[in-house]
């Protein structure tokens, strides 16, 4: 028996007690911040709103409105429903965040309360109108199991080596993925000895698919359907002639690199595997075919995630409500092609930095999805418990 079994064996052998949130937390909301006032009041002290990335951070301002252990959740927009934990931090939230501040803090843990909002906060969520919300009158209904403070404490040191481990492999992630684009810089900069090429004078061309004369059904690979982290094909929708998309145009081929054209999908590229040979790709994808006499098509990929293609995209895009580059364009990128034999053995280092950072089979992403299904079956199987009473908790709750 572990140590929270014989807590739980000990301290509530019939079930725990609950409560809704508004009776174990103080509930608040930010303030309106635009990033004007972001832009004239810049400081060190984080702002945090209603996106996801970077944290929820917003912004730095030189002010602060908490400095106290706390919990703050997204109350709008797409992310409703997300919940951060503060401890040590002065920070301040935006008018699209609440906080949550535990009332007693020597009954209940503030992080055992952002674990289970983890799980429940979502559920609470009001999909009406469009705009998801969360708004602080239905936080204070969420109800929470309560078990003695010594088991939350537990939990939470579980849950938190947990997240300590998925954390870890996060930054190593980060770091070698840094060290991939060092090394992939490096390798692809030549000095004058090696020929200038066009990129359109190694690339074959390719044709689109004539959808009267075929009855098949086909992959369709649209501008949302490469994953811009592990650069990996997601395919959604099946396709044929009488239900395919008009930008539908495009034949691909085992080996293609694609490279979507339009913003807001710059930087999503791909290589093409052996399954999805023959399948139709968006016409907002510029498809490169490697004349393999010339190149090989995995340098031909390589060449295209580089800093300098993409600070050519950059200064060639055209357009201010959608910018693109034409395919035009792009196959008039300039750079350096060595011989065959050196393209295979820069191939062969790269694909490692490759397959280490972007494989959700095999490499860090792997990894780090297996922790985290790993976390949220230990989480959801943690917090679980035999409740009493919280039946008449939530009619109260409700009322």
């Amino acid at each position: 028996m572990s140590k929270l079994d014989r807590l739980i064996a000990e301290l509530c052998p019939d079930g725990v007690e609950c409560a809704p949130l508004g009776e174990i937390c103080d509930i608040t909301r930010g303030r309106v911040m635009s990033k004007d006032y972001l832009r004239d009041n810049v400081g060190d002290y984080p702002v945090y709103s209603s996106q996801t990335a970077n944290n929820g951070i917003f912004g730095y301002i030189n002010t602060y409105d908490y400095d106290c252990e706390s919990i703050t959740w997204t109350t709008d927009g797409a992310n409703a429903g997300s919940v951060f934990y503060h401890v040590g931090e002065k920070f301040s939230i935006t008018n699209v965040c609440g906080l949550l501040k535990v009332k007693d803090i020597d009954k209940i843990s503030a992080k055992f309360i952002y674990y289970i909002l983890q799980i429940s906060a979502k559920d609470y969520v009001n999909d009406g109108m469009g705009n998801p919300k969360l708004m602080s009158n239905v936080m204070a209904k969420v109800i929470i199991p309560l078990p003695p403070l010594s088991i939350q404490q537990e939990i939470v040191r579980i849950l938190d080596k947990f997240t300590e481990l998925t954390a870890e492999l996060t930054a190593e992630l980060a770091a070698r993925k840094k060290q991939y684009q060092y090394y992939r810089n490096e390798l692809l900069t030549f000095g004058d000895d090696v020929p200038v090429v066009l990129l359109g004078e190694v690339c074959l061309h390719t044709s689109n698919i004539r959808w009267k004369e075929s009855d098949d059904e086909y992959y369709y690979i649209d501008l949302t359907s490469v994953d811009r982290e592990t650069n990996k094909i997601q395919p959604e929708q099946v396709i044929n002639s009488a239900n395919a998309p008009s930008r539908a145009q495009q034949i691909i081929k085992n080996n293609d690199v694609l490279f979507a054209t339009t913003r807001p999908t710059l930087q999503r590229y791909c290589f093409i595997p052996s399954k999805f040979d023959g399948q139709i790709c968006s016409t907002g994808y510029c498809i490169l075919r490697a004349n393999t006499q010339r190149i090989l098509p995995k340098f031909l990929y390589f060449t295209i995630t580089t800093g300098n293609f993409n600070l050519y995209v950059e200064n060639n895009q055209e357009g201010t409500s959608y910018p693109a580059i034409s395919d035009a364009k792009v196959k008039r990128y300039k750079f350096s092609l060595p011989s065959l034999e050196e393209q295979a053995r820069i191939v062969s280092i790269l694909d490692r930095f490759d397959t280490l950072t972007t494989d959700i089979t095999s490499g860090l992403p792997a990894e780090i999805e297996a922790r985290r299904k790993q976390y949220e079956y230990y989480r959801d199987k943690l917090l679980t418990f035999p409740l009493r009473h919280c039946e008449e908790r939530s009619d109260e709750a409700i009322q």
